[in-house]
């Protein structure tokens, strides 16, 4: 057999005399290239999109830690700390603060909205006052995590359905009820996350009693708050004030 060689190949002869085209539609992408609707989203404009001045110095602040290859900060890189931001100002990424995030970082909005409704964690809906995140995977399933859920879906009148599947908001509006898959702390199994900080094992009953004390105003749960926990081994060797004191990141 004669090898065909690329030389060889005429496009002419690409298709048979009686070849019949299957009858696809064809895309106009492939022919005539993709055609924008209309006018492209615009970068903010500084002079007409007012930024709070603290706002303005956090976003920077997070900006300038992501240097890029001239060592200037990569705007970006910091979509994610810098809707973090934004989420924890007016609770969730609100059309107003995307905009205000992508004056500061200098991209478009559509841009932070893209990576906003692509992660769980942010929300681009209200999201209420406090947010109780559930896990439900494995450790915690076996432990009562799905009856767990339950529990505070049946203290605030969140719908069960809607919790387990992205989360739901109680009937006052001001608790968001979610299942969560994994929250990487199987060793307080059933456990649940508490407007960002862990508390476990916990116990059916413990839904309302969190539930209460968040409306209250009052400290949650101290004696199952995963920051009360002793370490492994005691402190009194150590001279970490993050140790000693209790002088966390988080503190």
């Amino acid at each position: 057999m004669t090898p065909v060689m690329p030389s060889d190949f005429d496009p002419r002869n690409a298709e048979p005399e009686d070849f019949v085209p299957p009858g696809l539609p064809k895309d106009i992408a492939n022919t005539t290239g993709r055609l924008p609707v209309g006018d492209p989203e615009q970068v903010p404009d500084p002079a007409e999109v007012e930024v709070p001045e603290d706002l303005r110095e956090q976003i920077q602040t997070v900006v300038d830690k992501y240097p890029d290859s001239e060592n200037s900060g990569s705007p970006k890189s910091a979509a994610i700390p810098v809707l973090w931001i934004i989420q924890r100002r007016y609770g969730w990424c609100t059309p107003e603060g995307i905009v205000q995030a992508a004056c500061v970082m200098q991209v478009t909005p559509a841009y932070l909205e893209s990576v906003a409704s692509f992660y769980d964690l942010l929300r681009t809906s209200p999201q209420g006052e406090h947010q109780v995140l559930v896990c439900t995977n494995l450790a915690c399933w076996m432990r009562g995590g799905d009856e767990l859920l339950d529990s505070f879906c049946e203290k605030t009148g969140a719908d069960r359905e809607a919790a387990g599947h992205g989360g739901s908001l109680s009937e006052d509006g001001k608790v968001l009820v979610s299942g969560f898959e994994c929250l990487g702390a199987c060793d307080l199994a059933p456990m649940a996350s508490v407007d960002e900080r862990y508390f476990g094992p916990l116990e059916n009953g413990d839904a309302a009693r969190i539930v209460d004390q968040l409306e209250a105003g009052e400290e949650v749960l101290p004696e199952k708050a995963l920051e009360r926990r002793g370490l492994a081994g005691g402190v009194a060797e150590s001279t970490d004030p993050r140790v000693t004191e209790g002088k966390g990141p988080n503190r």
